[in-house]
């Protein structure tokens, strides 16, 4: 979906139509979640600061996110996906993986497919998407921010090498600011560049990653798409208005985080082994500490008490603005099925 949560905003207001906006908080400690196009035009992204936000463009709209109001859109959206097919793959509310190799519509073009789902959500629900068609994930993926805003980008098979030779290599999904920094200190800048590079030297600089590179840049994935994903964690963290400079006052707002999660994983009906405490610096270092239990843990008091000793592990570095709680090492994964033999996608285009 083309900035899903501003398009939702601007969707039920017709007043913020057409103007910059950004969903999120403008205060000192906001953070803007979603950008509307007027606002990137301005240089206004997701995860900004509020306030350098607001310097970039001084008449930008701040509004607060509504999360059930998107999951009610995220849930429609999703329904008009398996119209066309069962193997739907969600990564977030606004964006999806669908496998249309064998479609419900008997359409042997992924590409008039893709055409069809866009109308069918601007139609059902006045909000625009956008698609990546081609022969896996990853380059799907890529292809899918090619024609951004409500357009759409199809790498049929004997393109895909050529298209990822001449792609920067920042545009690679999954490589961000500091892997794509360490690149250019390499020598790869686009794709060529990457191929160039033997498996054992990528290895050699980006560990298992390395490897990974290796054959996306080669067009291969054999990652499936998978439609009852397994969650692998549960969360929650709270921002603050002030800085806290004292374990005291963590352990209240702990207590309160840990109350959220409990709630978290009841209604998701899970539990985990491995207790995570975030820790994010008023100078904005984020420190992590972790430790594993032997057995699965859901409950409030469980949680507090391993976060806890966390916290006294060692003393803070400085005053802090953000703490988390994460649960990971969930049951869900006991529960896990890999599907055998995967294989790459082959379909008409």
């Amino acid at each position: 979906m083309d900035a899903f949560f501003a398009s939702v905003e601007q969707l039920d207001n017709p007043d913020l139509r057409r103007k910059p906006l950004a969903v999120g908080g403008g205060s000192d400690r906001g953070v803007v979640a979603a950008a509307s196009y007027e606002a990137r035009k301005f240089g206004v992204y997701s995860a900004m600061s509020g306030i350098l936000a607001k310097k970039k463009c001084p008449h930008l709209i701040f509004v607060k996110p509504r999360f059930e109001r998107y999951k009610e859109i995220s849930h429609k959206i999703h329904a008009i996906f398996y119209d066309y097919t069962h193997l739907v793959e969600p990564l977030s509310l606004d964006e999806a993986y669908l496998d249309v190799t064998e479609n419900k519509k008997g359409n042997p073009s992924a590409t008039l497919l893709a055409t069809e789902i866009r109308q069918r959500i601007f139609d059902a629900l006045g909000l625009h998407a956008s698609a990546g068609i081609s022969i896996n994930k990853f380059v799907a993926k890529v292809a899918s921010d090619i024609n951004k805003p409500n357009g759409q980008k199809t790498i049929p098979p004997e393109e895909v090498l050529s298209f990822l030779e001449a792609l920067p290599i920042e545009k690679f999904y999954g490589i961000g600011k500091v892997t794509a920094s360490k690149m250019y200190n390499l020598g790869i800048f686009k794709g060529a560049d990457l191929k160039e590079k033997p498996l054992d030297f990528l290895a050699q600089h980006f560990g298992k990653a390395g490897n990974h590179y290796f054959n996306i840049v080669r067009g291969i994935q054999k990652s499936s798409v998978k439609p009852h994903r397994i969650r692998k964690s549960v969360a929650a963290e709270h921002t603050y208005s002030k800085n806290l400079t004292s374990e005291i006052f963590m352990l209240e707002k702990l207590e309160i985080i840990s109350d959220e999660l409990a709630q978290r994983l009841m209604r998701s009906k899970v539990s985990g082994k491995t207790i995570t405490l975030k820790i994010k610096y008023s100078d904005f270092r984020t420190q992590t500490r972790s430790k594993t239990v032997p057995y699965f843990v859901k409950d409030k008091a469980l949680i507090l008490e391993t976060v806890k000793e966390l916290l006294f592990q060692e003393k803070v570095l400085n005053s802090v603005r953000l703490l988390g709680i994460s649960v990971t090492n969930l049951n869900t994964q006991t529960k896990k099925i890999e599907k055998a033999g995967d294989v790459q996608l082959k379909l008409s285009f």
